[in-house]
């Protein structure tokens, strides 16, 4: 990794990854050479032709039994089935936060404070979807699965890193937004009040009211990893900013720890959802 104090990655929709494209296009190739179209080899493997042309433009992960079906199909010779070896278990991640999601897999600490939604860690598919289908420019149902496939995947971290202690400060307003109605909001702080039971996770709310505040320059991450070096991820409309100076860490750091002390404890936090929730 490159020693730079600030880098700024570039801006991007959230896409599919490169190994996804490269297995859609030797598919094409082998269907092709095989004769057929994408609607005339639909009802032959069972898939639809849109599932076809999905996976040949690189935006959904194919399954096993599509893979199967196609290797005796396309007579493929077990080129798909080694080929599929080697996709990307996780697409759908912006270029720009591509790095940092490869460091969580690691972190041994994941500190995070979010003003503007509810973190990806902890949304419900409910929630996230109403998040995806709100973006502008408009996302397409494929691109809608992929990016929730891609949450989904990452969210498996609370639970399979039992050691990596996570740390959420979240504001109250985004449970009160009641973003995607009633019920979803319903969903998603039974769900909060759940992840809350992890040993290894803590979740504080921001009280609405609070005249002392120290985050109001924007949401922000930090992370340690094994070899105890401290990251920092900020992100905003169409880019992240990933940070490695000490300097600008020191400064994130001090940050995180004011908000600390200005949240609500995990206790009392969990209280206040409860009202909330109760309130819905």
């Amino acid at each position: 990794m490159e020693d730079s104090s600030t880098d700024h990655y570039d801006s991007g929709r959230p896409e599919p990854s490169g190994s996804l494209r490269t297995f859609g296009a030797v598919y094409q190739g082998f269907r092709e050479n095989a004769g057929f179209t994408q609607e005339a080899l639909a009802p032959v493997i069972r898939y639809s032709a849109h599932y076809i042309g999905s996976v040949e433009q690189g935006r959904r992960l194919p399954s096993k039994k599509f893979i199967d079906r196609s290797e005796e199909t396309l007579n493929a010779k077990g080129v798909l089935r080694k080929a599929a070896r080697r996709l990307s278990k996780q697409p759908g991640l912006a270029r720009w936060f591509r790095e940092w999601a490869e460091l969580e897999k690691q972190a041994i600490s994941l500190y995070t404070y979010e003003c503007r939604l509810v973190p990806g860690l902890l949304q419900t598919e409910a929630y996230a979807r109403t998040l995806f289908t709100e973006e502008v420019p408009h996302l397409d149902d494929d691109q809608i699965d992929v990016q929730w496939a891609a949450r989904s995947e990452r969210q498996r971290l609370l639970r399979e890193r039992p050691h990596t202690a996570f740390r959420f400060i979240l504001e109250e307003h985004l449970f009160l937004r009641r973003t995607g109605g009633t019920e979803v909001t319903r969903q998603l702080i039974d769900h909060v009040l759940e992840i809350c039971q992890l040993r290894n996770v803590d979740i504080l709310v921001m009280p609405l009211v609070q005249e002392k505040h120290a985050g109001l320059g924007g949401p922000m991450r930090l992370l340690e990893t094994p070899d105890n070096e401290w990251f920092g991820y900020c992100e905003g409309q169409r880019g992240g900013l990933f940070i490695s100076d000490p300097k600008e860490l020191s400064i994130l750091q001090m940050r995180y720890a004011r908000l600390l002390s200005q949240a609500l404890t995990p206790k009392d936090s969990r209280s206040l959802l409860e009202q909330i929730r109760g309130a819905l």
